[in-house]
């Protein structure tokens, strides 16, 4: 056997393995088509329309970059600060402010309507698809089929893919614009299609609920979720504080409310030193870099945010961002140290 035959052979059975190594990276077409048939008789129970089963599903293939995404999901670990670094950085606190001032009329509609203050709305589309410009290229259908057909997540895509077959059912947006994450996340608010249904709403009056296009229908729909996740209009998100040397630490965690009368006596401080405000609110005191770093008190709002995503550095990214564009300054990153000197 020829040199570059042998070669040719070995690297055939090296991307043999490969695939096989790797279950659900490329589904077989025959495997996928048949699965597509029984998912297609089921949404028909679920009353989806012939017509939009047709144009959604008829020729679909999986998409292997999906799934490559979905096994090869880069680990990042930043700490808070570096964080903060990444996507909170002056070019966009000021396009921020300017996206406040030139929507102002509707955002302050939509204060009304929903009761959630505009600069929060703001910095969560900021920090979703930077004020609309990254919404994904991905079709979501080929997308959210492709890991539904997928073993590892297939529950939880089924019903995503149900979902998503439900907005184009109801004339929401086009198959064509349809666009969003590899994962399914949707619009300019990144709504997985479970979410959509829950809370997008058709703030324009147009007869559908666009967050791809309509920005009343995009700031409507955020305000609406976080409505629905228990937001108090009343309140902020909490505030950055700092905490007595030798601060018992089974007292920090989302699980761990009480009032801020409480924490105030606890020795809890504002950082200009100062007590805390006399609210009567409960909170949680939370410290995302571990006991050495910066510490927060949470309120109710900072858990509407997190059921947007479950992260501590998300949501703190967001209320923050939203701080600064409301003309608060950065956070304090000395003020442990500042503790000390004090006490």
């Amino acid at each position: 056997m020829e040199k570059s035959t042998v070669c040719k052979f070995f690297l055939i059975v090296i991307a043999l393995i490969w695939v096989f190594a790797v279950p659900g990276l490329c589904p077989a077409a025959d495997d996928f088509s048949q699965w597509l048939e029984t998912f297609r008789a089921e949404a028909m129970t679920q009353g989806i329309s012939e017509a939009t089963l047709d144009a959604a599903l008829s020729g679909l293939q999986p998409i292997p970059r999906v799934i490559e995404l979905d096994r090869t999901q880069p680990e990042f670990t930043y700490d808070l600060w570096s964080y903060l670094d990444l996507v909170i950085t002056e070019s966009r606190i000021k396009k921020g402010k300017q996206m406040l001032y030139s929507h102002r009329k509707i955002l302050n509609s939509i204060k009304v309507r929903y009761r959630v203050q505009p600069r929060f709305l703001v910095a969560i589309w900021a920090l979703e698809t930077n004020f609309g410009a990254n919404i994904g290229k991905f079709p979501v259908i080929g997308a959210v089929a492709t890991l539904a057909h997928d073993t590892r997540r297939s529950k939880f895509f089924r019903n995503e893919l149900m979902n998503a077959l439900r907005v184009l059912d109801e004339g929401h947006i086009d198959i064509s614009d349809m666009r969003g994450s590899w994962a399914g996340a949707m619009g300019q608010l990144q709504f997985m299609p479970s979410t959509f249904v829950k809370f997008a709403v058709d703030e324009d009056k147009d007869g559908r609920k666009d967050i791809w296009h309509s920005l009343p229908d995009v700031f409507g729909s955020a305000a609406n979720f976080l409505s629905g996740n228990g937001w108090d209009a009343e309140y902020t998100w909490g505030r950055q504080v700092k905490v007595p040397q030798g601060f018992d630490q089974n007292m920090t965690g989302l699980d761990m409310e009480r009032p801020l009368a409480e924490w105030n006596r606890m020795g809890v401080r504002r950082v200009t030193g100062k007590n805390l405000p006399h609210i009567n609110i409960q909170a949680s005191l939370i410290q995302p870099s571990g006991s050495t770093g910066p510490s927060f008190l949470v309120y109710q709002n900072f858990r509407a945010i997190m059921s947007w995503n479950p992260s501590h550095l998300y949501a703190l990214a967001v209320c923050h961002l939203a701080d600064r564009l409301g003309g608060a300054g950065p956070l304090q990153k000395d003020v442990r140290d500042q503790s000390r000197l004090q006490e």
